[in-house]
């Protein structure tokens, strides 16, 4: 997992079981400030930023993935290339994302279980 203290602001997995991170920046001046973004490359498949239609992607490395998002969804506008993890690295991170998984999804059946996972 990412040094502690770090924590993605979305981790999926893709259309072939590959993990992707998705950083979520708000403005300029958030992505400008925030350089923790580059901890997390070493834990995923592909890396995306998901920004909003005013946001300036000529910021934003031309090796990661773009999603342009708004209050509703997202949409794939550039896909970064591909970074294959080992697999021993792949099987703890999918192992704990399951983990993670499965502790919200039973928090929402039993709301006074902690959703934060193991």
């Amino acid at each position: 997992m990412p040094a502690p203290g770090l924590r993605v602001d979305v981790m999926a997995l893709g259309p072939k079981g590959e993990l992707w991170v998705v950083e979520c920046k708000s403005s300029r001046a958030d992505y400008l400030a925030d350089r923790k973004w580059q901890g997390y490359l070493a834990w995923c498949d592909r890396f995306f930023w998901a920004v909003d239609a005013d946001f300036p992607t000529d910021l934003l490395p031309a090796d990661s993935g773009i999603m342009l998002a708004d209050r509703y969804g997202a949409e794939i506008v550039r896909i970064g290339p591909e970074t294959r993890l080992a697999a021993s690295r792949r099987r703890v991170m999918v192992q704990t994302f399951a983990r993670f998984a499965a502790a919200r999804l039973q928090a929402l059946r039993d709301p006074g279980l902690s959703a934060g996972g193991p």
